[in-house]
């Protein structure tokens, strides 16, 4: 299916094609992931549109603090995460995707929070632009890891023995970027020949580590924005379990 933008609007507005295209399976009565970023945030004003005009009757959970305030400043109802057991539909962005569909994510830091709300959605949405496609995850973006603090040179230092290095990531004042669950981020770069499936495994291994940007499996549906206006859709078989 393709999509086209039907405006020179603000990407953020109605209009937008691949915000649209993202909340179409959404119906009333739902109950809606979202994930965090800019991407994600497009997603939620359109979502918000839809639900003040009176389309949908919706309840969210959102998957960051800031999520939640943009969603709340939108006029949607969010949920505590902690109440609900299982999630319609997440609709999400991405640092990066590659044609296999695996996805990596990371650059907010809410990679717990996120992966949490994939494991209880139904179905996965994520959006990016062409930009963001490559021929294999971590070309382009480095990978996050979430540690705790407790034990950090230990846990770097099982990292590096992975053949993998990075820096503890620092927000623009140069202090140490938190997660909302009080978490350091590792930004790690890869050289490109990782089997990417043991580097999960063994990442999930490793005591400190809380969790990481590698989203192999948990994408149902890619949704890909091409310059023209044109939204292209990467499916995962088998995965049409909402909506239809």
């Amino acid at each position: 299916m393709l999509w086209h933008r039907g405006s020179a609007l603000s990407e953020q507005k109605v209009g937008d094609a691949l915000a649209e295209a993202a909340i179409e399976q959404i119906r009333s009565g739902m109950t809606v992931g979202l994930g965090a970023g800019r991407t994600a945030a497009r997603g939620i004003r359109v979502l918000a549109d839809r639900v003040r005009v009176g389309a949908l009757d919706i309840r969210c959970v959102a998957a960051s603090d800031a999520t939640e305030a943009l969603a709340s400043e939108q006029g949607l109802t969010v949920s505590p995460f902690a109440n609900v057991e299982e999630l319609d539909i997440l609709i999400d962005g991405a640092d990066e995707v590659d044609r296999e569909m695996r996805v990596m994510k990371g650059s907010r830091g809410a990679v717990t929070r996120e992966r949490m709300l994939c494991w209880a959605a139904k179905k996965t949405v994520f959006m990016v632009g062409q930009e963001k496609v490559s021929e294999r995850i971590g070309m382009h973006a480095t990978l996050a890891v979430a540690v705790m603090a407790f034990g950090l040179a230990s846990t770097r230092a099982a990292i590096r023995r992975m053949g993998l290095h990075g820096v503890v990531r620092r927000g623009m004042n140069g202090d140490l970027f938190l997660t909302d669950n009080g978490n350091l981020i590792l930004d790690l770069s890869l050289e490109g020949d990782e089997n990417l499936d043991e580097l999960n495994a063994v990442l999930n291994d490793i005591p400190g580590v809380v969790d990481h940007g590698l989203f192999l499996n948990e994408a149902d549906l890619i949704l890909i924005e091409h310059p023209d206006g044109q939204i292209e859709r990467l499916d995962r078989p088998g995965s049409d379990r909402v909506g239809g």
